[in-house]
């Protein structure tokens, strides 16, 4: 395996609290966590499974990474209207889209995958108890 790979691989290994969830909590509302991941439809599984833990650890990741992108989008989009260096910022949301783009994708495998592992960066913010 190259640098890069090992890089990746322990960027991407979280903490993994799947053991203090519920079984059958897990198995009842992985397809509903899966939401959580998919920008604003975050609400959903805040509003459909109030009583799931499992279901809320997922809805607060989610949560937190879409305001994370929503503040980075309006930071980007204002400094590109900035005079000569506007198109450096313009690019530089790209990787960063792609980058948050990745991490959803992250929590939807691990949501549907019945793990609850928290994201890279932000997963150790808590909004939703």
């Amino acid at each position: 395996m190259s640098d890069f790979e090992d890089k990746v691989n322990k960027f991407f290994d979280t903490e993994d609290d799947t053991a203090m969830f519920d079984p059958d909590d897990i198995e009842q509302n992985k397809m509903t966590a899966l939401f959580s991941y998919l920008s604003w439809l975050v609400i959903i599984p805040i509003l459909t499974a109030p009583n799931s833990n499992y279901a809320r650890f997922h809805a607060n990741q989610g949560l937190i990474l879409a305001i994370v992108e929503v503040v980075l989008g309006v930071f980007f989009s204002l400094m590109s209207f900035m005079p000569f260096v506007g198109w450096i910022f313009a690019l530089m949301s790209i990787p960063v889209s792609l980058f948050c783009f990745g991490l959803s994708i992250f929590g939807i495998i691990n949501a549907v995958n019945g793990k609850a592992k928290k994201l890279p960066l932000v997963g150790n913010i808590i909004i939703l108890k």
